[in-house]
C-alpha cells in the first residue's frame, strides 16, 4: 500500500488559548502540475493589481535585492515538518480496513477541523471516483469522531444536501467528496462495507507523549508537555502547595479533604464553630492552582445579646466567657434592702442571641394595710409608698383606756410589720379562777372584770369555805382579797390488812370526802370482809376493815411404783406446799416430777404415773424394707429392727438399730439412694432443662437441651441417666447460624465484629464510603437468628455536583469517572473561534458536591478601532459587535488618490486585523511606475538566467504556495480556529 503525503498548512500562529502546529507538503505529481499552472498564472498577474501598488516608489536595485532574498529563502528552506495528511492511492478498503491502515502507519482517519481544512484537502487530494473515508461513524445512533469518541456537534456538521439519508438503513460511515462537480468537500453517509480510499493524518502528539498531569501541545516540528494548572516540575511531578491550616485552635473546627496531598492544590477545608458561636468568613476554603486559598481563614465570633441596664434599687453581677453580654454570659440580679426581684434572678445569653428570661426589676416590698384600733388613733409616715418598706405608724388610746401592744410599728425589709397592731382596753382587774367544788356569782361592767365588779362564793356538799364569801374590784384594778377555796371534809386514816394490800384514791385530799379504798389479799390468801370502803360527807367510812386467810389444796394419795416427798411452809397441803415424785428402776415418770399448791387452791399439774421406757417409732426407708422384734413393748426398750434396699438403690447407713435404755435408737434409719450419673452443664449459648425424680443427676434423671435464638443444636435433644450411672449419649453443643459472607462495596470499606465466628449470628458490620462518596442504605448490618442480614448490603454513590452547561459561543468537554457530574468529574471549557474565555478553564467536582469555581463565559474578541485617514472612505459591518471578530471594513480613496494597501480588512479570531491599515496616495509619476515595472521584469529575467531558468519557477511556486497558505489562513470558518485540532486523537482538553 502506497500513500501520498499532503500538506496541511504552513506555520500558523495561534492565540495563547491554543496549541501551535506546523505542517509541510511532500511531493505529489498531480499537485506539482497544478502548482506550475498556478505559478504561471501568478507570474502573469504579478505586475498588476494591488501587489504592484506596494512597490511603486521603490528603487530598481531594492527590487532586485528583494527578489534575491526571496530566491535564497526558496533555495534553502528551514523548519521541521510535523503534522501531515496522507491518503492511499492504490487499494480500495472498507471503512474498518481504512481505519486499521491509518492507525497502523499514521495516527487515524482524518479528523476535520474547519472549512479551511476541507477546502485545502479538496484542493490537494486527487479526485477519485469512489471518494475517501474520514473518521466519523454512527455509534449508538449518534455520529461520533472515532479518534476522540466525541459527539459530532451541530456547528461542525458539513453534510451534503439531504444527507445523511441512511437510504438502506446501514449507512453508518462517512465519505468526503473530493473534487466532486458539485458540493465538493461535503460529507455523505455510506455503508461501512463499501470500498474507498483512506484519508489519514499523522500527529506529533500521542497518548503516551505526556503523563496524566500534563497535556501534549503541538509545536513547530515537535511537541511539548505543558503541566495542567496546579502542577509543576520537569515531569509535572510536584503539586502546588497552599499555606498549612492545621494550626487552628478551638472553638474553630476544620474538616479537610486532600486528594493530592496535605494542603495542596484541590484540597478543600470546611469550617464550623462550637455551639453558640458564629462563623465570620467563608464556610469552605479551597486551595487554588495559584497556591493561594480562596479566602482568609474564618473566625468564630460569639453570639451577642443586648446589653443590660442596671435596674433601679438593684445591681447586676455578670460573668462573661467570650465578651461583654455575649454567648454564655451569666448575670445575677441583686436588689437593695427592702426591694424584691420581679422576674428570674439569674439570666444567661443563649446561642440564639436572646437572654434566657426577661430582664428582672426591683420592686419595693409592701406590708399589709392596717387601721387604727377601736378607742384609739394611728399616725403613719410613708417615705416610699403607702404601707411600704420604711413606713412607720404611731398609736395612742382615748382617756380611760390603755394601749395593749407596741406603741410604734414599722414596715421592715421583709415586708412585715415589726409587731401586731395594738389594742385600746379599759383598766381591768385580773380575771378570777373558777371556784373548785364551789360556785361564784359575779357582777361585770361591760362584761369584764372592771372597776366596781364583785363576786359571791359558796361550796358543794362535803366541802367547807376557807376565805371571804365576797370580794370587789377596786379603782386600781385590784381585788379586795384573794379568791376563797372549798376544802373537803376528812375521814379516819385506814391501814392495809396482814398478807394483803390497801389501794385508795383521794380526789379531794388524803382520806377526805369522796376518798375510796379497795382491799386485796396476797397470792395464796383469800379476803374475809368488805372489798371497798368510801369516805362520806360527814367524815365516816361505809364499813369495817377486812382480813386475809391462807388457801388449801386437796390431799395427795400414794401410787404404786412411785416415791413422793412433800414440804408444807404455810400448813398441810396449803398454798406453797410442794411434792416431788420419782419411779422405780426400769420405769419412766409419765407426767410432772413436781407438783405445787397454787394460790387458787389447785395443784399445778395432774398426778403422774410410772411406765416402761419407749423409743420413737421407725419407718422403712423409701425404696427399702424393715423387719423388727418388740420383747417388752412396741418400739420399747430392747426392741430391734433390720433394714434392706430395693434392687437399683444403695443402702446408706447402718443395717440394724436397737432401742436403748436412754430411749434412743443405737443408729439412725439408713436411706436408699439412686445411683448417680456425671453432672450435666448447659451448653454454651444454650439452656438445660432437667427432671430429677430421685435427686440431681441420679438414676432416671432426664435432661432436655435447647439452643438460644441464632444457634442450632448439634447432637441429641434429650439424655437419660441409666441404672449403670452413665448417660444414654454424649451431650450436644450449640453452633451459631451462618449468614452469607459480605464483600466491601466499591469505593467503600466495612469493619466487622464476629463474637462467635466469621459472618455468623451476632456478627455486626459497619459500612463507610471513601471521600467523595455517600452511603446508600443502612450503615450497620447485623447477622440475625435466621442466618439473614438485617438489611440489604449498602453501596457507595459518588457525591453529585450541579449540572454544567456549555457557555454561549463555547464548548464543554467533561470526563465522568464516577457518574454524570459526580465526584472527580472534570470539565474543560473552550470558546468558539473568535471568542475568549473569561473565568476558569477547568472545573472539578469536589467531595462535597461543589465545583471548584464558577462557570466561565465566552466574550467576543475585539480588534483595535481603525483610525480615520485623510482622503479615505471607510465602510464597516459588525455582525458580532463594534470592531469585533467578523467585523469587516472596506476602504476606498477620494478622487485623485489611489489606495496603497488592502481594500478590505477583517477582524480575525486573534483580535488582529487581517492586514495593515491602507492609506490613500496621490496619483503621480506614471512614467516612473512603468520604469519600475520594467526594471522589475528585467531583474526577474536576470535572476532566472543566473539560476539556469529554475529560480523563477521556484519563486513563482513559492509565491503560489504563499497564496495557498493565505487561502488556508482565512478566518471565515464556522468550525474553529485554523490550527486548533480539537477533534484530534489526543485532545488537550481530555
Amino acid at each position: 500500500m502506497q500513500s501520498a503525503f499532503l500538506h496541511s498548512r504552513g506555520s500558523v500562529g495561534t492565540t495563547s488559548l491554543h496549541r501551535g502546529r506546523r505542517c509541510s507538503v511532500y511531493a505529489n505529481p498531480h499537485r506539482e502540475k497544478r502548482a506550475k499552472e498556478k505559478s504561471e498564472e501568478f507570474a502573469i498577474k504579478m505586475p498588476t493589481g494591488e501587489a504592484s501598488g506596494r512597490f511603486q516608489n521603490r528603487q530598481t536595485d531594492e527590487h532586485i535585492l528583494l527578489l534575491a532574498v526571496i530566491a535564497w529563502g526558496l533555495l534553502f528552506p528551514v523548519g521541521v515538518d510535523a503534522w501531515t495528511y496522507h491518503y492511499g492511492d492504490k487499494s480500495d478498503l472498507t471503512w474498518k480496513e481504512a481505519r486499521v491502515f491509518c492507525q497502523t502507519w499514521y495516527t487515524d482517519l482524518v479528523a476535520i477541523q474547519n472549512q479551511e481544512e476541507i477546502a485545502y484537502l479538496n484542493a490537494v487530494v486527487p479526485f477519485y471516483k469512489k471518494y475517501y473515508w474520514i473518521g466519523i461513524r454512527k455509534i449508538n445512533n449518534t455520529w461520533t469522531w472515532v479518534g476522540t469518541n466525541k459527539k459530532l456537534t451541530k456547528e461542525a456538521e458539513n453534510w451534503a444536501y439531504r444527507e445523511p439519508n441512511n437510504r438502506r438503513d446501514n449507512q453508518d460511515c462517512v465519505e468526503i467528496y473530493i473534487k466532486r462537480d458539485r458540493e465538493a468537500g461535503k460529507w455523505n453517509d455510506e455503508p461501512c462495507t463499501r470500498k474507498k480510499r483512506a484519508l489519514c493524518y499523522q500527529a506529533s502528539c500521542h497518548p503516551s507523549s505526556c503523563n496524566e498531569r500534563s497535556e501534549c501541545v503541538e509545536t513547530i516540528g515537535n511537541h511539548t508537555c505543558q503541566c495542567y494548572p496546579g502542577y509543576f516540575g520537569p515531569e509535572c511531578e510536584y503539586v502546588v502547595q497552599c499555606r498549612d491550616l492545621s494550626a487552628i485552635h478551638k472553638p474553630l473546627h476544620m474538616n479537610c479533604n486532600h486528594p493530592l496531598g496535605d494542603f495542596s492544590y484541590r484540597s478543600s477545608c470546611a469550617f464550623s464553630c462550637e455551639e453558640g458561636l458564629e462563623l465570620s468568613g467563608p464556610a469552605t476554603l479551597q486551595c487554588l492552582r495559584s497556591g493561594n486559598w480562596t479566602a482568609e481563614i474564618p473566625q468564630c465570633k460569639a453570639v451577642q445579646c443586648k446589653s443590660l441596664n442596671i435596674p433601679a434599687h438593684g445591681d447586676f453581677n455578670c460573668s462573661h466567657v467570650y465578651g461583654d453580654f455575649q454567648y454564655q454570659s451569666i448575670c445575677d440580679c441583686k436588689c437593695t434592702e427592702g426591694f424584691a426581684i420581679s422576674g428570674t434572678e439569674s439570666i444567661m445569653c443563649e446561642k440564639s442571641g436572646e437572654w434566657s428570661s426577661p430582664v428582672p426589676t426591683c420592686k419595693v416590698k409592701q406590708c399589709q394595710e392596717i387601721e387604727s384600733p377601736r378607742r384609739g388613733t394611728m399616725d403613719c409616715v410613708n417615705p416610699i409608698g403607702d404601707f411600704a418598706y420604711n413606713s412607720t405608724c404611731d398609736f395612742s388610746c382615748e382617756a380611760g383606756f390603755q394601749l395593749n401592744g407596741s406603741k410604734t410599728l414599722y414596715c421592715n425589709a421583709a415586708g412585715q410589720w415589726s409587731s401586731h397592731v395594738p389594742l385600746c382596753q379599759g383598766v381591768q382587774c385580773q380575771p378570777l379562777q373558777a371556784l373548785a367544788h364551789g360556785n361564784s356569782s359575779c357582777f361585770h361592767i361591760n362584761g369584764e372584770f372592771q372597776y366596781q365588779s364583785n363576786c359571791t362564793f359558796s361550796c358543794d356538799e362535803g366541802f367547807s369555805l376557807l376565805g371571804e364569801g365576797m370580794i370587789w374590784c377596786t379603782a386600781h384594778g385590784e381585788w379586795t382579797s384573794a379568791t376563797p377555796v372549798c376544802q373537803a371534809v376528812e375521814c379516819p386514816k385506814l391501814e392495809a390488812p396482814k398478807n394483803g394490800q390497801l389501794n385508795c384514791s383521794h380526789p379531794h385530799g388524803y382520806f377526805a370526802y369522796n376518798s375510796s379504798c379497795a382491799f386485796s389479799c396476797d397470792t395464796g390468801f383469800v379476803r374475809v370482809g368488805s372489798e371497798n370502803l368510801n369516805c362520806m360527807a360527814l367524815g365516816e367510812w361505809t364499813g369495817s376493815e377486812p382480813v386475809c386467810e391462807v388457801q388449801r389444796c386437796p390431799k395427795l394419795r400414794d401410787l404404786e411404783n412411785m416415791r413422793m416427798n412433800c414440804s408444807h411452809p404455810l400448813g398441810s397441803f396449803s398454798y406453797r406446799s410442794a411434792c416431788h415424785f420419782r419411779c422405780d428402776e426400769g420405769y419412766v415418770l409419765n407426767g410432772t416430777s413436781t407438783m405445787k399448791c397454787q394460790p387458787d387452791a389447785q395443784w399445778s399439774d395432774e398426778m403422774p404415773f410410772c411406765q416402761a421406757i419407749e423409743c420413737h417409732s421407725l419407718q422403712r426407708p423409701e425404696k427399702g424394707s424393715m423387719a423388727c422384734s418388740h420383747p417388752v413393748g412396741m418400739f420399747a426398750f430392747q426392741s430391734s429392727c433390720e433394714f434392706a434396699c430395693e434392687p437399683g438403690f444403695n443402702l446408706t447407713g447402718i443395717k440394724a438399730s436397737h432401742c436403748l435404755a436412754t430411749g434412743n435408737w443405737s443408729a439412725p434409719v439408713p436411706t436408699c439412694e439412686a445411683i448417680e450419673c456425671e453432672k450435666m452443664d448447659a451448653p454454651a449459648n444454650g439452656e438445660l432443662n432437667c427432671s430429677h425424680p430421685y435427686g440431681d443427676f441420679m438414676y432416671r434423671s432426664s435432661c432436655v437441651f435447647y439452643c438460644n435464638s441464632g444457634f442450632t443444636r448439634i447432637g441429641a435433644e434429650q439424655l437419660q441417666c441409666t441404672a449403670a450411672g452413665t448417660w444414654t449419649e454424649e451431650p450436644p453443643f450449640c453452633e451459631a447460624d451462618k449468614c452469607p459472607a459480605l464483600q466491601k462495596p466499591d469505593h467503600g470499606h466495612f469493619n466487622c465484629l464476629h463474637p462467635h465466628s466469621n459472618f455468623a449470628y451476632g456478627s455486626s458490620c459497619n459500612f463507610s464510603c471513601s471521600v467523595g462518596f455517600q452511603l446508600v442504605g443502612s450503615g450497620v448490618l447485623d447477622c440475625l437468628a435466621r442466618g439473614n442480614w438485617s438489611e440489604q448490603v449498602p453501596h457507595c454513590k459518588a457525591s453529585i455536583c450541579p449540572v454544567l452547561h456549555a457557555p454561549v459561543n463555547g464548548k464543554l468537554n467533561c470526563s465522568h469517572p464516577h457518574g454524570y457530574f459526580a465526584y472527580n468529574s472534570s470539565c474543560a471549557f473552550s470558546c468558539d473561534t473568535g471568542f475568549v474565555r473569561v473565568g476558569s478553564e477547568m472545573l472539578n467536582c469536589m467531595a462535597l458536591g461543589e465545583w471548584t469555581g464558577s462557570d466561565p463565559v465566552c466574550e467576543v474578541q475585539r480588534c483595535p478601532k481603525p483610525r480615520d485617514i485623510k482622503n479615505m472612505r471607510m465602510n464597516c459591518s459588525h455582525p458580532l459587535g463594534s470592531f469585533s471578530y467578523r467585523s469587516a471594513c472596506h476602504f476606498r480613496c477620494d478622487e485623485g488618490y489611489i489606495l496603497n494597501g488592502t481594500s478590505t480588512m477583517k477582524c480575525q479570531p486573534d483580535a488582529q486585523w487581517s492586514a495593515e491599515m491602507p492609506f490613500c496616495q496621490e496619483t503621480k509619476a506614471p512614467f516612473l511606475k512603468q520604469v519600475l515595472l520594467y526594471t522589475g521584469s528585467v531583474a526577474a529575467s536576470l535572476v532566472a538566467l543566473t539560476l539556469s531558468g529554475g529560480l523563477i519557477g521556484l519563486v513563482i511556486k513559492r509565491l503560489n504556495r504563499r497564496g495557498e497558505r493565505k487561502m488556508l489562513l482565512s478566518h471565515t470558518s464556522d468550525l474553529g480556529v485554523p490550527g486548533v485540532f480539537s477533534n484530534a486523537a489526543f485532545d488537550s482538553g481530555s
